[in-house]
């Protein structure tokens, strides 16, 4: 067989957040409760959002979707790290772990364009109120939605397809907890040179362009939050980004932190910031939206108001 035309690897295994053995039920069960408490926030975030009828704006559209993005974030991680933790052995096929590639960079580059769209959104509506319904139409959610995910699985089959044509002959210990790129292109015994130089253009495109978008519409909306003469209506219009700022320097801090140079000293440093940007990230949005979001508290508290009635 040719080189370069087929990886002689079949399976990997995973060196694991950890060695030592006393550890892995800990770590089981505190990331088992992270993940429940994921799936229950941003389940809940959606149906929320479904159920009430004033949360059916723009603005929580596209906070359903970035729930959904942010579930299924850590639905590909998540469950198999778990798996590994009560195993004797961490191991995933080769066909798991390009599956498992795939998705993770789907979704994580899906959000990273959602919450660009989600910074426009905010932008339109401080900054152009009278036109935001226009602007901000039904079609045209949909439409920036579509786009998002469209970026996403066209930059994760990019990424793919390119590993796809890595050889790893005999390495085949992943020194991380599931299958990132930077692990996997350590592992690679034949030229990484297309998946590097495909890698910086797609980082380049994903991760400045939405920063940029980002910078550039809070730095309208500042500039308009000034204009306005009264405290309260600086107050009431800072509080619609409010939720929004917090998620994107989460997200953003921990995303340049993953995207750092390894090194021998920072492999440990690398396996914590993915599990804040993959596992923690998820969990901490919908916390996020529903404890600093005036509209999402409201729209919680007639539902559970009206489970009691039905109750009662």
């Amino acid at each position: 067989m040719g080189k370069g035309n087929h990886s002689t690897v079949t399976y990997f295994t995973f060196a694991g957040l950890t060695e030592k053995p006393v550890l892995q039920l800990p770590l089981f069960v505190l990331f088992l409760g992270i993940y429940v408490f994921t799936v229950v926030g941003n389940l809940g975030m959606i149906a929320l959002i479904g159920l009430s009828f004033h949360l059916h704006t723009p603005m929580y559209h596209l906070l359903s979707s970035l729930s959904f993005i942010d579930l299924c974030h850590s639905t590909v991680i998540t469950p198999k790290m778990l798996v590994n933790f009560v195993t004797e052995k961490n191991v995933i096929s080769y066909s798991e772990c390009m599956t498992q590639l795939y998705f993770f960079s789907a979704f994580a580059i899906a959000e990273c364009h959602m919450l660009a769209a989600m910074a426009y959104d905010r932008y339109v509506a401080i900054c152009n109120p009278l036109l935001y319904t226009v602007t901000m139409s039904s079609q045209v959610c949909c439409w920036m939605v579509a786009g998002v995910y469209s970026m996403g699985f066209v930059g994760a089959t990019a990424h793919t397809v390119c590993m796809l044509r890595v050889d790893f002959c005999k390495a085949d210990v992943i020194n991380h907890f599931f299958c990132d790129l930077f692990p996997l292109l350590e592992l690679s015994c034949s030229s990484t040179f297309i998946n590097e130089v495909v890698l910086l253009c797609l980082s380049a495109f994903n991760i400045f362009l939405p920063t940029l978008i980002i910078l550039t519409s809070y730095v309208f909306i500042i500039a308009t939050i000034l204009r306005i003469r009264s405290a309260a209506g600086r107050s009431k219009a800072f509080s619609t980004c409010s939720s929004h700022i917090s998620a994107v320097a989460v997200f953003c801090s921990l995303a340049f932190m993953y995207l750092q140079p390894s090194s021998v000293n920072s492999v440990h440093q690398g396996k914590v910031s993915s599990v804040f940007y993959t596992i923690i990230i998820p969990m901490l949005n919908p916390l996020i939206y529903s404890l600093r979001n005036k509209d999402v508290k409201i729209a919680l508290k007639k539902f559970f108001d009206n489970r009691i009635v039905l109750l009662n």
